[in-house]
């Protein structure tokens, strides 16, 4: 296999991309001369032996109706057991297109309107979106800053499940925006709450392979099937392989009862087709794509440790919060003196760049925003140029 290349310019421009050819519209922005660094969404293409397989499949020119083969099954199997020491059985495997919409149908079938739903803060506003939308309370467990990154306000956390008693938790692991990978003794404390108050644990780890290096990931799954009865797992190849608009994820139940709960759902809104193509990508990412991925998490740490380095720099006054995993940089502005509409509409008039703004991730995002390093090198160069701009007040 040739070594991908991670710093080529690929111009995405008029490919229906939302990164780049829909930021006025999901934005907001009345400009489109600006240096997308937004949504997480990577600039990369995916690796080689998932673009053949792809290519054979088309070739064959029939898709009908398809179905997940032994092959799909066991490529996923196989590489949680390979990169993340973890034993899966195909029994547990439910799949549905994407994962906010499988989390949006557990949070319909595990609570009723009215009933809270436990997220920690800052946290990722798609979670918010389908709260609120599905008539549940978010619940906010707000993050605590120290120097090593966040951790979780486990006092906090016991007040409100006592209180509240949500039936839900949802869990962002590694966390979105902030980058924390939650390790096997924050996740026991995490489980002993939940199995004291009742509350069913939706652990989102659609990041998992997105580690840096040295950092281990762990999943909820990692802690013994003695919380298997009241922990789901969401899993996807589409944030690690770059794969998102092909849209399969896979739900990994464990309990039975709750499993078969799912799939009744999924079978109720006739979700029970799955998209060849979408299969055939996720099955050869699973496959094939190790060496790709080892690669691409070192061009990911390179880019991060070079953006610290920069901000140290050139714009001291923004500091990049530690982080364990994902492609996204969690940057503390609080430093500029700006409210967050005056952050924004500097970064856009004077940085010429479009980030996630931190308060789009609730209270707790305030005076942040969110930048994606799953670009080449050059853009996270012209961003350093843009950020070098703006000067405390």
């Amino acid at each position: 296999m040739n070594s991908p290349d991670f710093n080529q310019i690929i111009d995405r421009h008029h490919t229906s991309s939302v990164k780049w050819d829909f930021l006025d519209r999901y934005l907001n922005l009345n400009t489109t001369d600006l240096l997308p660094m937004w949504v997480s969404d990577f600039d990369f293409p995916c690796p080689k032996e998932v673009l053949q397989a792809l290519s054979s499949r088309i070739e064959h020119g029939i898709f009908g109706y398809s179905e997940r083969d032994t092959l799909y099954y066991q490529a996923a199997i196989d590489w949680f057991s390979r990169r993340h020491n973890l034993t899966l059985y195909r029994d547990w495997f439910t799949s549905i297109e994407g994962v906010l919409p499988g989390l949006a149908l557990l949070i319909q079938m595990l609570s009723k309107p009215g009933d809270g739903v436990v997220v920690q803060a800052p946290y990722y506003g798609s979670f918010a979106k389908i709260i609120a939308m599905n008539d549940r309370v978010l619940l906010e467990n707000p993050l605590i800053e120290c120097s090593e990154g966040y951790t979780i306000d486990y006092c906090h956390l016991e007040q409100l499940l006592e209180q509240h008693r949500p039936p839900v938790l949802l869990l962002c692991n590694p966390h979105n925006p902030t980058g924390r990978c939650w390790n096997h003794d924050e996740l026991s404390q995490l489980l002993v709450l939940c199995k004291k108050y009742g509350t069913t644990l939706l652990s989102d780890e659609i990041w998992a392979d997105l580690t840096l290096p040295g950092e281990k990931f762990t999943s909820i799954l990692h802690l013994g099937n003695e919380w298997h009865n009241n922990i789901i797992v969401a899993t996807s190849s589409s944030k690690t392989f770059g794969l998102s608009s092909l849209r399969i994820s896979n739900f990994l139940i464990p309990n039975a009862v709750l499993r078969q709960a799912f799939v009744d759902r999924l079978n109720a809104h006739g979700l029970d087709v799955f998209n060849s193509l979408s299969m055939t990508a996720a099955t050869a990412a699973y496959q094939y794509g190790d060496v790709w991925l080892d690669k691409l998490q070192e061009h990911l740490a390179e880019n991060r440790r070079w953006l610290e380095q920069a901000l140290a720099s050139s714009a001291p006054w923004c500091r990049m919060v530690k982080a364990e995993g994902t492609y996204l940089a969690w940057l503390d502005c609080r430093e500029l003196g700006l409210d967050d509409n005056a952050l924004q509409d500097t970064l856009i008039k004077k940085a010429k760049i479009a980030v996630s703004m931190g308060y789009s991730f609730g209270d707790k995002g305030k005076g942040f925003i969110r930048i994606n390093l799953g670009c080449p090198r050059k853009y996270l160069e012209q961003a350093i140029i843009g950020l070098t701009q703006l000067t405390p007040h």
